[in-house]
């Protein structure tokens, strides 16, 4: 881990993290190489400032998870009417035939996310940056939304069951 003022660095058996966190106004950071510490405050007495502290430690404990260990969202391909198709290309993620439509449905993959389908009603998505990961699962589930018909009863789609630490 290196820091230059805000801009934090993570590197780790899987990759390397970079963010800047110099938008945190009177939030500070250390790093103590020798305990491996990293201390983090504020001298401001207001409720923000002081939230913001556990924002920043979240932040990075989520970037240092990530490469070690990496993140898994696991989603399902569900369907009772009309049987669906998902392919990957490039950074997108085609969802063929949902509901019958002509046109296939298009989620974008976010970052360095990779996206892999695993047998016939299986997607997961990998990756070191939790944020990506989230937000890409997050698209090919809203992809697949429900529009202008009762979601009581067409519940196909695509769908988040499983988030967990470890890359698949």
């Amino acid at each position: 881990m290196s820091l230059d003022g805000l801009l934090v660095r993570v590197k780790g058996p899987l990759g390397e993290l970079e963010r800047d966190f110099s938008h945190m106004r009177d939030v500070f950071l250390e790093y103590d190489p020798e305990n491996r510490q990293i201390i983090i405050w504020t001298n401001s007495h207001k409720r923000k400032q002081r939230a913001l502290v556990g924002t920043l430690w979240a932040h990075l404990k989520n970037m240092i998870v990530g490469v070690t260990e990496g993140f898994t969202y696991k989603l399902k391909i569900v369907f009772s009417h009309f049987p669906m198709k998902v392919e990957v290309k490039g950074d997108r993620v085609y969802i063929y035939n949902f509901c019958g439509e002509k046109q296939p449905r298009v989620a974008k993959i976010v970052g360095n996310a990779k996206v892999k389908l695993v047998g016939k009603d299986d997607v997961y998505v990998t990756g070191i940056n939790i944020e990506e990961v989230g937000q890409t699962a997050a698209n090919i589930e809203q992809a697949t939304k429900v529009k202008n018909k009762d979601p009581r009863v067409f519940l196909d789609g695509i769908y988040i069951y499983e988030r967990k630490r470890g890359i698949e």
